[in-house]
């Protein structure tokens, strides 16, 4: 028996039960606790080599894969063959002759226990934990709901001769039914399939990016990384969290463990879940938050580094916008027409936005947290503010940077609603003539006055305004995972340049 080298996915349709999460992507491309679903399949398996077959959404798709995707792949277009069917036959034709192959519905993702069997036969994968429309049991096929023996959309086939005759659309169980196919039979014990808005809903929203991972064991939190990505970024807030203590800050939890990075779990709430509360609680917690992030930048101070400024500010932007430009509806157009307004492309006006920034930089660093986000701060019971994951860095600096990068952090959640988007919490409408935006609200816009007389004499409007929108538009691939965060992303941030724009222009 050869091993299974190739992996056939059919990831067409227009995933109508999706509801809006597949209004301007495909199936695919939908989110499931922080990857897309079709790229758990390619960390599950990621040395196979595999048959993409894409029908509606098929540019989003395919772009999308020209920049994110780390496996060796082929797309090939189902478009105007429906059903199941659809695509098969043109994917078969990747596939070499007496090679083993898995044939997998896009939306199924297998538990990390799961493994290929050892068989020369062919092999039907059963659903054990939900209901499928179609069941196989006792060697017939029989379209009657099953959450025992459920046709999972899950099939292994020794060689693809067997699909030989398969039609160029319909349903492929009923033809499999048709052919009286028979098949070995496996279990697949905890594993989901997620091709129902219903069971999307479910899921808890992940509170981390898609590099680490977070265990709670009582009283104390583990944060895990999981890539190279995850693991030089746990290096680095383990190394401000260090730094912090010594200095005897005390507004973050007890730290037990650096490696991995083990803490107190705090028995509080972030400071955006506080949404209906009067503008005099808002305005306490507000204060103390920016005392909190005094304290901290005045716990030491470094020479400036300009380069590190650029880095952070500008250099890092350009090179997430990079794939954007290639990835996004107009992308590459010199204005987007975005909630009405028309706004320049960042990428058409990139001088002028390079000597705005740079006229702030500071003549020195200090120590700073770096995201300080509502989403990384909680409040304990009695609203003490705890600051959570720090960033480490600035640019090419360890723990020190630009104060007012803090301050833009800051501004992003109770101006523009940052942490909200990060939720998901965001509608985006995409057609010819442009795009509409409209994000969920923290309720703390009322406080933005407030801000800046906190703030008098340290940041101004404009300056606030510029870093926003550069903060929004260095989001775009950062949020790598969800096709419509990057978008939104991207389109916020031109919103709030042109904006910032206009305030230079008056």
């Amino acid at each position: 028996m050869g091993e299974l080298e190739y992996i056939i996915v059919q990831a067409g349709g227009k995933g109508t039960r999706m509801k809006e999460l597949t209004k301007n992507k495909p199936k695919a491309l939908v989110p499931v606790n922080n990857l897309p679903m079709l790229f758990h399949l390619f960390r599950k398996f990621p040395d196979k080599k595999y048959v993409i077959i894409g029908d509606y959404k098929y540019d989003v798709l395919k772009r999308y894969l020209r920049e994110f995707a780390e496996v060796e792949y082929c797309l090939v277009c189902g478009t105007g063959h429906v059903g199941t069917c659809g695509g098969l036959k043109e994917a078969l034709s990747h596939i070499p002759g007496q090679k083993r192959f898995m044939l997998i519905w896009c939306d199924l993702i297998l538990p990390d226990v799961y493994e290929i069997p050892n068989s020369k036969g062919d092999i039907i994968g059963l659903s054990k934990d939900f209901p499928c429309r179609w069941k196989y049991e006792n060697g017939v096929f029989s379209e009657e709901k099953s959450s025992e023996f459920g046709v999972a959309g899950f099939f292994i086939f020794h060689d693809k001769q067997r699909l030989e005759d398969v039609p160029d659309e319909g349903e492929f169980v009923r033809w499999l039914q048709s052919k009286g196919f028979h098949f070995e039979e496996q279990g697949l014990y905890h594993t989901h399939e997620y091709g129902l808005y219903s069971e999307w809903e479910k899921l808890s929203k992940a509170r981390c990016r898609p590099f680490n991972s977070m265990r709670v064991e009582g009283d104390r939190i583990y944060k895990l990384p999981v890539d190279k990505q995850g693991r030089e970024l746990a290096v680095r807030e383990a190394a401000w969290y260090q730094k912090i203590k010594e200095e005897k800050f005390e507004n973050i939890p007890v730290i037990y463990e650096y490696e991995p990075l083990c803490m107190e779990y705090i028995d509080g709430r972030n400071i955006y879940e506080y949404d209906s509360i009067s503008y005099e609680e808002k305005k306490g917690i507000l204060e103390q938050v920016i005392g909190c992030l005094r304290q901290v930048h005045g716990l030491e101070s470094v020479p400036s580094d300009q380069e590190s400024y650029r880095i952070a500010y500008l250099d890092k932007t350009y090179e997430r916008l990079k794939k954007v430009r290639r990835l996004v509806p107009f992308g590459d157009d010199e204005a987007v027409v975005v909630n009405g307004r028309r706004c320049r492309n960042i990428f058409c006006c990139q001088d002028i936005v390079e000597r705005l920034v740079m006229e702030y930089c500071p003549d020195s660093f200090r120590l700073i947290h770096g995201d300080c986000t509502f989403s990384n701060m909680m409040l304990k019971q009695e609203k003490t503010p705890v600051l959570l994951d720090p960033r480490g860095y600035f640019g090419r600096t360890k723990l020190y940077g630009d104060a007012a990068y803090d301050w833009v952090k800051l501004y992003y959640s109770l101006v523009s609603n940052y942490d909200q988007f990060n939720l998901k919490r965001f509608t985006l409408d995409i057609d010819e003539k442009g795009v509409r935006l409209v994000i969920a609200s923290n309720h703390w816009e009322d406080m933005e006055d407030c801000f800046f007389e906190l703030l008098e004499g340290e940041v101004t409007r404009r300056q606030m305004k510029l870093f926003l929108a550069i903060t929004w538009l260095s989001l775009t691939t950062y949020a790598w995972e969800d096709y419509d965060s990057i978008c939104g992303a991207f389109y916020n941030g031109l919103y709030y340049l042109e904006e910032a724009l206009d305030e230079y222009n008056e």
